[in-house]
């Protein structure tokens, strides 16, 4: 029996971490050991607080069925009292806040809501995968904008007014931004929104990071007047709150917007399970003390990290936020793929290639502050004995 495959796949590949970390897996089990600075993913624990709220409520005999699709009004409450503490946004607990299963989950819920074939949707590039994967699956047309080192990573939002943006509906936008780690400032924040105004589009920010290494106080895209009126916002307590295997994010912004994304975020799940809810309002009454104890960590690990990516002849922009360096290639690569490809097979250390986030990312690549000390140390000590010539007992066939 042949079944074939929805044509809404055509464009859209396997994600890039799925087969990555499936390939690393089998080295590992072949005995490589390889350290990977891939993926973004906190392996710190939540603050025992947290943990503590999911056990007590997971203890309770009804805390174990379905959940309202809009989340608890304690979860909506504390999400709105974050927003205000530290964006200094208010919003309605009751119609202007969405909790969902990881803001990745809210892409998804984004474009189905909003997009149909015949729409433009505008991407970075270089930026998060899933944006372009996204558009195609809702059968929209993709427009990638250029983000480069010579313009920091900013878009330029007057080569865009002079394209035609006619069936351009929604924007996709991230800051700090990932990869490249690049803040965003109020006055081209400011900016952003009285283009997308200008031009009739939908801006969806995409802001998980502004906790994490970030020298000036967080902003959300809400905070600039008028924001709320063109834009959505996403945010997720996964890197933040180191719950990223918890899935706990949120979309806010209109309620009208809001509530024709519960439209089709209702027929997609039956709610977050309790004991994760009231652990996230455990997390997001949590104090500056706990971004400071959580930096201070980071720090340390971007300095070896650092190290690491001069040791190979990349030079990183100061001044990055976020989980993860990103570091122009040396001349003596082809670009990231093939410094990637070579660290892994001479010092067993895995580095994301910049090219998966879009072309203007082919000469870069990308390290995760993810990993302890000491593997960082070894990731380190691997990589310059790689450098003098001392290549690893195991040399690694790649899989492609």
């Amino acid at each position: 029996m042949n079944v074939s495959v929805a044509s809404r796949l055509s464009h859209t590949g396997e994600y890039y971490f799925s087969r990555k970390l499936r390939e690393l897996a089998a080295l590992n089990a072949a005995g490589a050991n390889i350290i990977s600075l891939g993926i973004g993913s906190p392996d710190l624990p939540p603050h025992p607080s947290v943990t503590a709220a999911l056990a007590a409520t997971a203890a309770l005999p009804n805390a174990h069925g379905y959940q309202s699709y809009q989340g608890t009004p304690a979860l909506r409450g504390a999400l709105a009292e974050f927003y205000q503490r530290h964006y200094g946004v208010a919003l309605d607990p009751a119609t202007e806040i969405l909790p969902l299963l990881g803001s990745k989950e809210g892409l998804m819920h984004i474009g189905m809501t909003f997009l149909e074939a015949g729409d433009a949707v505008l991407i970075p590039n270089p930026g998060y995968p899933t944006y372009r994967a996204v558009a195609e699956i809702c059968g929209a047309e993709v427009r990638a904008y250029d983000l480069t080192a010579a313009t920091g990573w900013l878009p330029d939002l007057g080569a865009l007014a002079a394209t035609d943006l006619s069936r351009v509906k929604m924007m996709l936008v991230n800051y700090p931004h990932m990869p490249t780690g690049t803040p965003a400032g109020r006055p081209f924040l400011t900016e952003l929104v009285e283009f997308a105004r200008a031009h009739d589009i939908l801006l969806v920010h995409d802001n998980p990071y502004g906790f994490v290494l970030n020298e000036t106080p967080p902003t959300s895209l809400l905070s600039v007047p008028g924001a709320k009126d063109v834009a959505l916002e996403l945010n997720s307590l996964s890197k933040s709150h180191n719950l990223a295997g918890w899935r706990v994010g949120a979309l806010v912004g209109r309620a009208d917007w809001l509530a024709a994304v519960l439209r089709f975020k209702s027929n997609m799940d039956s709610g977050m399970f309790l004991p994760v809810q009231q652990a996230a309002v455990a997390a997001l009454a949590l104090g500056d003390d706990w971004f400071q104890e959580l930096n201070a960590t980071y720090r340390a690990r971007r300095t070896l990290v650092v190290e690491l990516l001069q040791a190979l002849g990349c030079a990183p922009a100061p001044g990055q936020v976020g989980l993860f360096i990103w570091a122009p290639v040396p001349p003596s690569y082809a670009d990231g793929y093939a410094l990637s490809d070579a660290v892994l097979a001479e010092a067993r250390v895995f580095l994301t290639p910049g090219g998966i986030f879009g072309s203007n990312g082919l000469g870069y690549i990308r390290a995760s502050l993810c990993q302890p000390e000491a593997l960082l140390r070894e990731a380190l000590a691997r990589v310059v004995a790689m450098q003098k010539g001392q290549r690893s007992e195991v040399v690694l066939p790649l899989v492609n």
